[in-house]
């Protein structure tokens, strides 16, 4: 389970003394714990390592904007800590899908579903993330999606 290797990366870089390494280890664990506790009260819960890749990538998504923010604020610092918490926090994501074979799902679930315009992108967006949302960049993946019912 993707939550046992975090903790144990969390082990290993308390015994490496790699305090960067260990910060970002531990907000991760924070953010799912946080996760934990708002699903408590949930009726249904998510797959564990699908609600822990939900957590992660939107951890990545909110570090590239600060990023992003940083630098055109003169930041390169601040800039730099967020790049070292984004390269953590990536090694536990599953790999990504390129943008060729996002397309190619996208196509293939578009012929699936019969869509045919703009009306019908809630159907693949829908279908894309029920099948491949581990290994997507949703926000990029719904801009080709739309791109391809244009």
């Amino acid at each position: 389970m993707l939550r046992d290797s975090i903790k144990a990366a969390q082990i290993t870089a308390m015994k490496a003394g790699d305090k960067p390494r260990l910060a970002a280890v531990r907000l991760i664990l924070a953010k799912i714990k946080d996760r934990d506790i708002e699903l408590r009260t949930a009726d249904s819960l998510p797959d564990d390592d699908a609600m822990v890749i939900d957590v992660l990538q939107k951890m990545v998504k909110q570090r590239r904007e600060s990023i992003q923010l940083f630098e055109e604020g003169g930041r390169p610092e601040k800039a730099a800590e967020e790049k070292a918490e984004l390269d953590v926090i990536e090694t536990f994501l599953p790999a990504q899908l390129s943008e060729d074979e996002t397309k190619a799902l996208i196509e293939a679930i578009k012929a699936e579903v019969g869509a045919e315009s703009m009306k019908d992108m809630g159907k693949v967006v829908a279908a894309l993330k029920a099948r491949h949302g581990t290994q997507l960049d949703m926000g990029k993946a719904s801009g080709w999606v739309k791109a391809a019912l244009a």
